[in-house]
């Protein structure tokens, strides 16, 4: 992981929690984590790390995540064992 991924997590895991966080800087972190992604349909994405699955939406038309999937993507990546 770059030092760009790296303040990604930062962002997701702090507290209180971040609204804003761009969307296609989320995916390129989980790809370096070693997540595996594949496109639903619609905004669906699937997302598979360490053997634990999920499927989230893609924001639109904003690229922006939203608090709500902020909290989703935290609770996923401690699932998936990932730590700061």
């Amino acid at each position: 992981m770059n030092k760009k991924h790296k303040k990604t997590l930062q962002h997701i895991l702090q507290n209180p929690v971040q609204a804003g966080i761009v969307w296609k800087h989320i995916e390129a972190m989980l790809v370096a984590l070693g997540a595996e992604i594949s496109e639903g349909s619609g905004s669906r994405v699937r997302i598979a790390l360490n053997d634990v699955r999920a499927v989230f939406h893609r924001p639109h038309p904003q690229k922006e995540t939203d608090k709500g999937a902020v909290v989703s993507m935290r609770r996923f990546l401690k699932e998936a064992g990932v730590k700061c």
